[in-house]
């Protein structure tokens, strides 16, 4: 009997984490489409010798490229989960799929996994990262992709959600063992994310999720956004870090740990502040109002 779920994935020259994550999934009878921006290695051969359904859309953000996706895969099922390349299903959250049912999730529009994110092979299981509940799984047609982001994606329901605390998805890009690859992704993060809050400043724009800190994961974490937003520039980075390191015990992660929470906690968010004053004096010079 087929899954009442089908699945999506995001690749680019995914070689290396695809077989990976197409293994996780097997036996769970879900179709599988795969929306390729250009691979040129043997990703779009893996997924054809699975039986996956492949598209091609040029890459924008993830939030647009996720929104393509919901908008032309030719899901048949009532239910529809999200995941990235990088990503594999524990065998408890496998288990879980197996056994759901549509039935007897009747009011119940999304669905929340538990992520365990690694680094260079650690798991970072402190510092506000475990643990951590992303909306992967939702009905079809009621969630989408929330394109007012550049580059902080997220899907969003309307209705009730339910979070599942016990299985997992493991998240780990094996290309950033290589710290240059991951500098320079963030790098390109960085853009995004100054150029979205530079607008977010200038349009007045809000946040699509309702902030509420007893809210949803979702509402939460847009709660803490809203913090952020208000937080001085370059002092906000080291306050995020020294949270991170102390609060939330990201010591605790030893080495590899504590060189992952500097770079993404502070480093990564000190170029997004020091980019987003970039952007304001060149709109300045510019003559363009601020």
């Amino acid at each position: 009997m087929s899954a009442p779920y089908s699945f999506i994935v995001l690749t680019y020259n995914e070689e290396l984490h695809l077989p990976r994550f197409l293994k996780s999934i097997a036996g769970l009878e879900a179709p599988v489409f795969v929306i390729d921006s250009g691979s040129t290695d043997a990703t779009l051969s893996i997924a054809a010798a699975y039986g996956a359904q492949v598209f091609y859309n040029p890459f924008q953000n993830h939030p647009m490229q996720w929104d393509f996706a919901l908008n032309n895969c030719p899901v048949q099922t009532p239910w529809v989960i999200c995941l990235d390349a990088d990503q594999i299903v524990t065998s408890e959250l496998k288990k879980r799929l197996l056994n759901f049912k549509d039935d007897d999730f009747a009011g119940i529009n999304g669905i929340y996994f538990n992520r365990k994110n690694f680094f260079k092979g650690r798991w970072i299981k402190h510092g506000g990262y475990y643990p951590f509940y992303l909306l992967k799984m939702f009905r079809f047609g009621v969630g989408y992709s929330d394109i007012t982001e550049k580059m902080d994606h997220r899907f969003v329901v309307t209705g009730k959600t339910e979070v599942w605390k016990n299985g997992h998805i493991l998240e780990e890009n094996l290309k950033e063992n290589q710290i240059s690859f991951w500098i320079e992704k963030h790098n390109r993060y960085s853009d995004l994310v100054a150029q979205q809050e530079v607008e977010r400043m200038q349009s007045g724009l809000t946040q699509t999720e309702r902030p509420a800190f007893w809210g949803s994961p979702n509402e939460r974490k847009a709660w803490f956004k809203k913090i952020w937003f208000k937080l001085p520039r370059y002092v906000r980075p080291a306050l995020y870090f020294t949270q991170r390191m102390t609060l939330q015990l990201g010591i605790l992660d030893g080495r590899t740990g504590v060189i992952f929470h500097f770079l993404q906690g502070f480093w990564f968010r000190l170029i997004v502040d020091i980019k987003i004053d970039e952007l304001l004096k060149q709109q300045k010079n510019n003559g363009q109002p601020q």
